[in-house]
Formats: C-alpha cells, sequence, structure tokens
C-alpha cells in the first residue's frame, strides 16, 4: 500500500504541480476557514473571510469581543451563517478557556492531546479538527475528506462506506509522518476530486492517475 499511496502522490504532483494549500494569511484565518467550510464552497468561504477582514476583526481577541448578531451577518457569505457564527464563538470560548486566546499556547499542545479537545467543541468534527491540526498547527495528521474516500473507492483501493479513521490510519501507517507531505497530498486529492474525480459524470478516461493495483 504505501507503494500504492506514494504512486499516486507523484502522478498528481507531476500532473498538478504544488496547491499552495491552505489559502491563509495567518493560522488564525485558517482556522475561520477550515469551520466556515463546512457545508459550503470555498468561494463562499472567501467571501466571509474577505467580510470579517474589511471588518477589521480578523483576530480572536477581536472576534471574541463580537456580539454574535455581528458576527453572524459578517460571515453570512458562507451560508448557515447563524449556526456557523455559533461554530466560530464555541472555538473561541474554547481558547480563551483552555489557552488564554494565545495560539500559539494552543499549538504547543500534543497532537493527540489537542486533537481530543477540538473534537469536544460543539460544532467541531474530525475533518475540521484535522484541518486545524494539519493547516494552522503544521502538525503531522492526514485529513480525510469527500474527495478521498470517492478516489480511494473508485480505484478500488478501500471499499464504499469506509469509516474516516480507517482511510486516515492508511495514509499514517504507509507515509512518513511528515506535515507537508499530507498538507500536499490532501490538497493534490481535493484538486483531483474537483477537476476529474467529479461525483458526477467523472472524466475518468483523463484521469492523471490512471490505473493502480487493488488493495489485497
Amino acid at each position: 500500500m504505501r507503494k500504492v499511496l506514494k504512486e499516486i502522490y507523484k502522478k498528481l504532483y507531476r500532473h498538478f504541480g504544488p496547491q499552495h494549500w491552505w489559502p491563509g494569511d495567518t493560522p488564525f484565518e485558517v482556522i475561520v476557514g477550515a469551520i466556515l467550510t463546512q457545508n459550503t464552497s470555498w468561494a463562499n468561504v472567501e467571501k466571509a473571510i474577505a467580510s470579517l477582514k474589511s471588518a477589521r476583526v480578523l483576530s480572536p481577541g477581536k472576534l471574541y469581543a463580537l456580539k454574535s448578531n455581528r458576527l453572524a451577518a459578517l460571515v453570512r457569505p458562507s451560508g448557515f451563517y447563524n449556526l456557523k457564527a455559533k461554530r466560530l464563538r464555541h472555538f473561541l470560548n474554547f481558547l480563551f478557556k483552555v489557552y488564554g486566546g494565545d495560539l500559539r499556547r494552543m499549538f504547543r499542545q500534543k497532537s493527540a492531546k489537542l486533537r481530543e479537545e477540538l473534537l469536544l467543541v460543539k460544532g467541531i468534527g474530525p475533518e475540521t479538527a484535522d484541518s486545524i491540526l494539519l493547516y494552522a498547527a503544521n502538525k503531522p495528521i492526514f485529513v480525510v475528506d469527500a474527495y478521498t474516500k470517492r478516489i480511494l473507492a473508485r480505484h478500488a483501493i478501500i471499499k464504499e462506506g469506509v469509516g474516516y479513521y480507517e482511510v486516515q490510519r492508511l495514509f499514517m501507517e504507509s507515509l512518513k509522518p511528515n506535515a507537508r507531505l499530507y498538507n500536499e497530498y490532501h490538497a493534490l486529492l481535493v484538486k483531483l476530486g474537483k477537476t476529474f474525480c467529479k461525483r458526477a459524470k467523472p472524466l475518468c478516461g483523463e484521469c492523471p492517475i490512471g490505473k493502480v493495483k487493488r488493495q489485497k
């Protein structure tokens, strides 16, 4: 499996090149984006991020001080804005209660412990927690999403319906624990899913990874 996953990575990297993901000027912006991107397109998240920047409140302290209705209005472009404002509030409450609002202090926490803490924050599931760990905290945690599962299932590497943690273990047991590698690999899988391995009408004949070995 290690050989298969390395082969896929090399083919994707040759075809698409580096993805420079996750886009964000600061780790906090990455965290906000990870929460806002739930159930919406990245284009909508960018609009919400731009709204927060325009209001000059894109920092832990300033967002924490905002009233909930004002926060909801600013993130309205991301969709489900009342719910997402609550999720941002839940994260900020955690950040200030446990780490005094200090992201650097939070990032110094061990990966496993921080992951446990994030998963206890209402509205943060495995994918969002791992996105925060990998893309904001630069910790070697592989992020799994719908694109990842779809691509691996269509290439018969996993079975349909396999759970998040089983897919994550597949990568983390096969590849060296390297945040930069995990970052690029996940971003390349997302790119493949958006451009070729689409949910409807996939462009299988043009897929840059072609055929790969079946899982034994």
